[in-house]
């Protein structure tokens, strides 16, 4: 079995979470990363925030480089915590907010989403539509 996501499967996701943020009528990129948070398909929906572009893409790369979704830094880099200064490292890439996930098979990550564009939550709920997409398609 391969241990990366495939092109075909980053676009099926990609075309899911797409459709969610139009459900939600708020334009998104969404970036869908391989384990080492390399960027394997990105899609930015007309009229998306261009600073969406590279947050979305960080956002995979954190999820991929942490092997954690990120809104779980939040707390655990907030001032007087241990890991207070987090976004500050790895050339600024590491996002410490919600809308990025690993995406496993058999328990190993194969891949990462991150999406951009809303409020945090519409970035969560938008990238979690892709996470469900890829739970679905590995099922």
């Amino acid at each position: 079995m391969n241990d990366s996501i495939s092109l075909e499967t980053a676009k099926a996701i990609i075309g899911a979470a797409e459709e969610r943020a139009e459900t939600i009528d708020n334009p998104m990129v969404i970036a869908v990363a391989n384990p080492e948070g390399n960027l394997v398909a990105q899609h930015r929906m007309d009229g998306s925030w261009l600073a969406s572009v590279e947050i979305s893409r960080n956002k995979a790369y954190t999820a991929a480089a942490l092997e954690t979704p990120t809104h779980e830094l939040a707390e655990p880099s907030a001032p007087g915590e241990s890991l207070y200064g987090l976004q500050t490292t790895d050339q600024g890439r590491i996002v410490i907010f919600g809308g990025g996930y690993p995406l496993r098979r058999d328990g190993e990550i194969v891949g990462t989403i991150g999406v951009s564009g809303g409020a945090v939550e519409q970035d969560m709920d938008v990238a979690q539509t892709g996470v469900d997409e890829f739970d679905e398609l590995v099922s």
